[in-house]
């Protein structure tokens, strides 16, 4: 991989298997605030040797990313960093600014959240390879180009030419991830900091994200930093774990020794939050892997043909309407569903596309019903189209009794059914306005409804802080001075404002740490128990589901292929799509996590 890439003599070669590749001594991190320093990490240490992951977790604020930016000079101007930090027996801190720079990339690469927000929306992904490539090295730009073509293809790209020349929004998130990584790559780097590089992903495509983590870190001998909340994750793929809180290292240990024997009461409480698969349901145990991953056939793993989804959607309608009658829920249904198809409009030259098809749903009052399925399998956009964000193209969709399809849809009525409607939403940092106190967008719904005002509006701004757990004097902090958990939390108290029938709840958790999670998860049913609403919850966390949800909706490709009890979907899948998400999800322990993993793999070598 290093055929044209010239080597800086002065610089140390590249350890080999085993060596210390990343070794920080007493490495502390403050925060100037108010004329004050504020410690976000205090005397760590550790080190990462080649070809190992190390996994720091924690919850947020805990100050993992912050020390870990610090290694590269990505703090902002308010910071100062002291201790020590060698890479490959190099230092790093105190150097100029030009030295560091030439590391990083280089030597030191990052892999971000969100790749959305870190590739350059006007290059495409082939630019911005080749851009990477040729700083750091003196070589041609068809050198590079050829080298950035190498690295698509060992990410497993489908059509590395064709992701060369596509701009990042052309691909999908799985696609944007492996695009990032190949850049991260381009390089060779020494040692590899991945900061939750799967969060936001489907489960499949995650494990697929996984297994291309394993594979090039066995192939390259680079060491991995890992940064993630997801202990799923850390089992599946960390050698060793650090644990952090409050800026302190209170643990460190290997994969095994910190899942099955942890010392500190901190890191127990941080296991027992990880929801799992099992501890929602009724039975005992995880779900049967060895019968899941079995039923995962070569022909499952090819593309299903439109007369099978058909036949699926015919057989899941019926399915529906039996277990209707033998349930017989409450009332009349506070969201239904009956052969929707939903599209999303022509735009310009784009044409209009339809993204769910056939969809039969119902959600009674007091029922929570999960909607799970990969990214692109229409989840968000059934959820959209209950709020009126989306026109229903076919079908009939009644939200609270009223049919909001498109021959009956006018603005009146859509304002009046959205007065009954509240939705959650994935990011609380971007749904909330920052330049408003929290008791204001809390109250903004009230006000514009006409429900409450003045001393009557505080009064109920008030009632929905206790609601939600938060202090009533939050109500004058901006977004900005909240953590993730806490804004949440806010987005709640607004989603419940106008006290609603009906909950949509899109992805409220996916970007909150174990903890947070797990507060939030049971501060929501708390709050869906006692106000009674139905609730949409829309996710790819089958954990969470499993904890939350009544009834299960599966989704693939537009089509709601299986539903029904939370039971009957988690514990006894019937549709091979289903038992193949399943058998994604990664268990919170390794030796389970690997046996997992080994016979997913075994399968699906088999199956091809």
């Amino acid at each position: 991989m290093t055929d044209f890439i010239t080597v800086d003599p002065a610089q140390p070669s590249a350890p080999g298997k085993g060596d210390v590749v990343l070794e920080v001594r007493d490495l502390s991190v403050d925060f100037g605030v108010d004329k004050k320093w504020v410690p976000a990490a205090i005397r760590l240490n550790y080190e990462v040797r080649a070809g190992e992951v190390l996994a720091i977790v924690g919850e947020s604020g805990s100050g993992k990313s912050a020390s870990s930016m610090a290694l590269l000079g990505l703090l902002p101007s308010n910071s100062r960093v002291s201790g020590s930090v060698k890479l490959a027996g190099k230092e790093l801190l105190g150097g100029s600014e030009a030295n560091i720079r030439a590391v990083r990339g280089k030597d030191v690469a990052v892999i971000f959240q969100e790749p959305m927000t870190a590739l350059n929306p006007v290059y495409t992904v082939g630019a911005q390879i080749v851009e990477t490539i040729r700083l750091h090295n003196e070589v041609s730009p068809d050198q590079a180009r050829e080298r950035a073509l190498r690295m698509l293809e060992l990410v497993e790209l489908p059509d590395p030419e064709k992701a060369f020349r596509s701009y990042p929004h052309q691909l999908s998130g799985g696609q944007r991830q492996r695009a990032m990584i190949a850049q991260s790559l381009s390089c060779d780097p020494k040692l590899l900091i991945a900061d939750e590089p799967t969060t936001a992903l489907d489960v499949t495509v995650q494990a697929e994200i996984l297994d291309l983590m394993r594979n090039l870190r066995n192939k390259l001998d680079s060491a991995i930093v890992l940064i993630t909340h997801d202990m799923g994750v850390v089992a599946d793929l960390a050698d060793r774990i650090a644990v952090m809180r409050r800026g302190v290292i209170v643990e460190t240990g290997t994969a095994a020794e910190i899942f099955h024997n942890p010392k500190h009461e901190y890191t127990k409480a941080l296991l027992d939050a990880v929801p799992h698969l099992g501890q929602g349901g009724e039975a005992d145990g995880d779900v049967d892997v060895t019968a899941a991953l079995a039923a995962a056939t070569q022909a499952d793993l090819e593309a299903i043909p439109h007369e099978e989804l058909l036949r699926r959607e015919r057989a899941n309608a019926a399915a529906l309407a039996a277990a209707a009658e033998t349930a017989k829920p409450q009332g009349d249904p506070v969201l239904e569903l009956t052969d929707v198809a939903i599209e999303y409009p022509k735009q310009g030259r784009v044409p209009a596309f339809r993204a769910v098809e056939g969809a039969n749903l119902a959600i009674y009052p007091g029922q929570v019903v999960g909607l799970v399925g990969e990214s692109g399998s229409g989840k968000t956009t059934i959820g959209r189209a209950a709020v009126g964000l989306l026109p229903v193209a076919a079908g009939t969709m009644k939200v609270v009794g009223q049919d909001i399809s498109a021959a009956k849809r006018n603005g009146r009525q859509l304002h009046e059914m959205r007065r009954h409607v509240g939705m959650v939403f994935q990011d609380p940092s971007s749904s909330l306005n920052p330049r408003l106190p929290i008791g204001e967008s809390i109250g903004e719904p009230m006000f514009l409804a006409g429900v409450a005002k003045g001393a009557e509006l505080q009064t109920r701004i008030e009632a929905l802080l206790d609601q939600v757990e938060l202090p009533r004097n939050y109500r004058n902090r901006y977004p900005h001075e909240l953590s993730g958990g806490q804004k949440q939390r806010v987005g709640i108290a607004r989603a419940l404002s106008l006290k609603p029938k009906l909950m949509v709840a899109d992805e409220p958790t996916s970007a909150l740490d174990v903890s947070v999670q797990a507060k939030v998860l049971e501060l929501f049913q708390n709050l869906q128990k006692e106000l009674g609403f139905a609730c949409l919850f829309v996710t790819h966390d089958l954990a969470v589901v499993d904890v939350l949800a009544d009834r299960i909706c599966v989704m693939q490709r537009g089509r709601i292929v299986e539903q029904g009890s939370r039971d009957q979907i988690l514990r006894n899948p019937q549709e091979p799509y289903t038992q193949r998400l399943l058998a994604a999800v990664p268990l919170p322990d390794p030796e389970k996590q690997r046996e997992r993993r080994e016979l997913r793999a075994q399968l699906l070598s088999g199956a091809s």
